[in-house]
């Protein structure tokens, strides 16, 4: 559970492992590589044995890809990591490309005029390579599919887990396993399919009532299954991984096998209707089924939107992880606060800390992620982690940024604080101010059904646009309940036509960056609830609005006042006394003193 602060990351070695690399391509007759950060099940977290991109390149952000060509290797990352990446590889052999601005495909067409690029299709999805191959049309360029080729060169690449699954109880689901896998069979029977492929390990787990911990800080289990429209189910999953007690819960509906079978089965399902997710499952698995004359069905995974629209019970148990996890931030920056200007700590002071504070709750499961906790300009790279060789000490007139979140059994946390260490330039509490504005903005909508995270994205920027400011990331990302802390497909961002619906968390998270310098963040969890009704002449459109999960204060010393309305005043004293209410009675003496205090209305 402890987290740890050993840098990862070897630019140093970057060099010989590329070299090594084209030396192989060159034996076997390919000009390119893909190279993603990406396991066979598409997830956004990896364990250590599918780190590749990070093995290569000594990149370890989140996200991200590298293209290896003769005379060039671009490291692909978005917005978030543009500062980042440049500290984590050899600039003298890696080229930063900041995507999605730059096609993959036209990029490869810029630098290579013919050629064979090579490709592990198990580490990408159907849809993904179709769209790369149709940049091709007309040119004397190919992607070949074969074996992974930097697994041939990591001589010592740490084994797969194979942690044992557990079950998660139905009083904290909400929902039997037998009932989830009847809604989803009425689905592909609706839509004319017999069965599915899943390959999303938190489509597997919210289905069966499993949990796992295949990755660090997501409790969730690798492995594939075929679901039958009658419930019958194939899982594909290493034996080690399931004890008497999970194998008695899957029950006699469920017949065992080892991935190592998969390939062999999906080319056996030729008189089959078979659905399958071309956005998330492997190339490999939708070759299988070609190679076998499958009736294929495209369509997106069945259970992935049951699983993002939470059913009561889930809110409400989550509701309850919020209500310890914020207790403990609360304690936490009540400690903070209680440092003496010379107390001379570092961030890795501050994460172990308030890792303390969660761990306390005797509820801990785990983190939900590494802590991000970045104070003066660390704060201004958007997924900063703290190791031994970066670690800075906190100094009185910076910002501190700390994004943070627990694993517990009945819920998933997320929430990022931005803290003022002394007296803050006036600058740095006017862009604070903004970004709080855009929060509450956000916070308070009411919007129809229909209306997707792309109509709302603006709501959190617009203060800050309004000062000629913004930020390079979604404003939210979903959320799962004791699953993934990132859980699609919903999300708050200009890229996403998901429409949100009812159940649904998500972050909201806001925020500016000036590397160099500082940055600011702030986030709640919310989630999507029928909207109260209002008095007025036309109320014929149902609506939906949110509903905050997470309590704790926002720092009012870096709040100026002249900037917000008088809504937005209204909405954070209602919302400071919420957190007071609340939390308050589960704090000891002397943070409930500073609760008071921080929660005073503005």
């Amino acid at each position: 559970m402890l987290q740890s602060f050993t840098n990862t990351s070897q630019p140093q070695e970057g060099a010989a492992r590329l070299q090594k690399l084209r030396n192989l391509l060159t034996q076997r007759g390919y000009d390119g590589l893909l190279v993603p950060r990406a396991d066979a099940h598409q997830g956004e977290y990896v364990g250590p044995h599918d780190e590749r991109l990070a093995y290569v390149s000594g990149f370890t952000g989140s996200a991200g890809f590298l293209i290896i060509l003769p005379q060039i290797a671009g490291v692909f990352i978005d917005g978030r990591y543009r500062t980042q990446v440049k500290t984590q590889v050899d600039l003298s052999v890696f080229t930063p490309v900041e995507w999605p601005e730059t096609d993959a495909g036209t990029w490869i067409v810029t630098h290579l005029a013919r050629g064979r690029v090579a490709f592990d299709p198990w580490l990408h999805t159907s849809d993904e390579i179709e769209k790369l191959t149709r940049s091709f049309e007309g040119r004397d360029i190919t992607l070949c599919p074969t074996e992974n080729l930097v697994d041939l060169i990591w001589q010592d690449q740490p084994k797969r887990s194979c942690s044992p699954a557990f079950v998660q109880p139905n009083h904290l689901a909400g929902q039997t396993m037998d009932e989830k896998k009847a809604h989803i069979g009425q689905t592909l029977k609706a839509r004319g399919a017999e069965l599915v492929v899943l390959t999303l390990p938190d489509s597997l787990c919210w289905l069966l009532n499993l949990r796992g911990a295949d990755v660090a800080r997501n409790p969730i289990l690798h492995g594939f299954a075929l679901l039958w429209a009658d419930g019958y189910l194939d899982l594909f999953v290493d034996a080690t991984k399931i004890g008497e007690d999970v194998a008695a819960h899957l029950g006699p509906k469920t017949r065992l096998l080892l991935p190592n079978k998969l390939t062999d089965t999906l080319e056996k399902l030729g008189a089959y209707k078979v659905m399958i997710d071309p956005s998330t499952a492997p190339m490999a698995c939708l070759s299988a089924l070609q190679k076998g004359g499958a009736h294929i069905l495209r369509d997106d995974d069945p259970c992935r939107l049951p699983k993002a629209c939470k059913n009561p019970i889930e809110i409400d148990a989550t509701k309850q992880a919020h209500l310890r996890d914020g207790a403990a931030v609360c304690a936490f920056l009540h400690w903070l606060d209680n440092q003496p200007e010379n107390a001379e700590l570092t961030e890795i002071d501050i994460v172990k800390q308030l890792e303390e504070y969660r761990s306390a709750t005797n509820h801990l499961h785990d983190l939900s992620f590494d802590t991000i906790c970045g104070a003066g300009p660390n704060g201004a790279i958007m997924h900063y982690r703290v190791t031994q060789d970066n670690n800075r000490t906190l100094r009185w007139g910076e910002p501190l940024l700390v994004d943070s979140g627990g694993q517990y059994h009945d819920g998933t946390t997320d929430i990022t604080r931005t803290i003022a260490m002394g007296p803050q330039l006036p600058e740095v509490c006017d862009i604070y101010t903004r970004v709080l504005k855009g929060l509450i903005a956000l916070s308070r909508i009411r919007f129809p059904y229909g209306v997707a995270g792309c109509h709302l994205d603006v709501l959190a920027r617009a203060p800050l646009w309004m000062a000629g400011q913004d930020f390079d990331h979604g404003t939210g990302h979903g959320v799962g309940v004791f699953l993934s802390v990132h859980e699609g497909p919903q999300r708050i961002s200009r890229l996403s036509d998901v429409p949100l619906n009812e159940g649904m968390i998500l972050s909201n998270e806001p925020g500016y960056y000036r590397p160099g310098f500082f940055g600011i963040r702030l986030e709640n969890l919310i989630v999507v609830t029928k909207a109260p009704t209002i008095s007025c002449s036309d109320t014929h459109r149902k609506q939906l609005s949110f509903e905050t999960l997470t309590l704790v204060p926002f720092d009012r010393r870096m709040i100026v006042r002249a900037l917000m309305s008088a809504d937005e005043i209204s909405w954070l004293d209602i919302y400071h006394s919420a957190v007071h209410e609340k939390i308050a009675p589960l704090l000891e003496a002397k943070a409930r003193a500073w609760l008071v205090d921080a929660t005073r209305p503005l």
